[in-house]
């Protein structure tokens, strides 16, 4: 794998779609994403680039050891222990509980026990996460955020180690701590070396999907819950990254 600069960061989107993007909870978000809320403008990117922990599964060694978050004219960086880095490719702004101003979603990876799912407050706290893989140089890719199964509750999904276990895990954001609901293995998003997750969060109308692959990269897969259960489905067969893409058109 190669040894180059960081990752690039992704330029902000237009100030007209940035309003949208914390009321659909749209996926995914580029670095830098600024997100217009009823309150105030956020912003939040990864900064501090480090090579302590040189996995490489994103393409190259560079992780990201601070969070630097923009909120209400005030700047607050969140620096990470030495033995912790952000293992990611961008923060994720999303309104999880519904008071109309944004979480911050991340991938933190610690130097034993591998990635978690860690969520941030704009006051730089975290305020919630999910157990960690357990072994170093194990990472999970997130695939979408939204009320995915209907109950008025936001879920937060991704796929644990996309590149072994291939196992799509879903977890509910209810009353500031995330509790897992569903387990679906067999499916992936991401190979070793790629700079960026493949498929994510499909929207159409009152619908929530997740587009993903097989777990053999053979199929597209659409999984969704129908009121009674989470039900997949084989909706073409995987011809590279753009097929994904298109999939998540409605």
């Amino acid at each position: 794998m190669r040894k180059g600069a960081p990752r690039r960061t992704s330029r902000p989107w237009p100030a007209s779609i940035r309003g949208a993007v914390i009321a659909a909870c749209l996926w995914p978000l580029p670095q830098g994403v600024t997100a217009q809320t009823t309150q105030t403008a956020v912003s939040a990117v990864y900064d501090e680039p480090t090579r302590r922990y040189p996995h490489g599964v994103l393409g190259d060694d560079v992780e990201y050891g601070a969070l630097v978050i923009q909120s209400a004219g005030q700047t607050i960086t969140v620096r990470l222990p030495q033995d912790r880095v952000f293992e990611d490719l961008a923060p994720r702004l999303a309104d999880l509980d519904g008071d109309q101003v944004p979480e911050i979603v991340t991938i933190e990876s610690q130097a034993q026990t591998g990635a978690q799912l860690a969520v941030y407050n704009l006051t730089g706290q975290k305020i919630a996460a999910t157990p960690h893989i357990g072994t170093r140089n194990r990472w999970l890719a997130p695939a979408g955020i939204a009320d995915l199964d209907g109950d008025g509750f936001v879920e937060i999904a991704y796929v644990d180690r996309p590149h072994l276990a291939k196992t799509l895990r879903i977890w509910r954001v209810k009353d500031g701590t995330l509790t897992e609901i569903a387990t679906l293995p067999g499916l992936t998003n991401h190979r070793i070396g790629e700079d960026f997750i493949s498929g994510g969060l499909r929207q159409c109308g009152d619908t929530s999907e997740l587009i993903l692959a097989s777990g053999d990269w053979r199929h597209i897969i659409s999984v969704r819950h129908d009121g009674q259960g989470w039900q997949q489905s084989n909706v073409g067969a995987f011809t590279g990254r753009q097929s994904l893409e298109a999939a998540r058109n409605c």
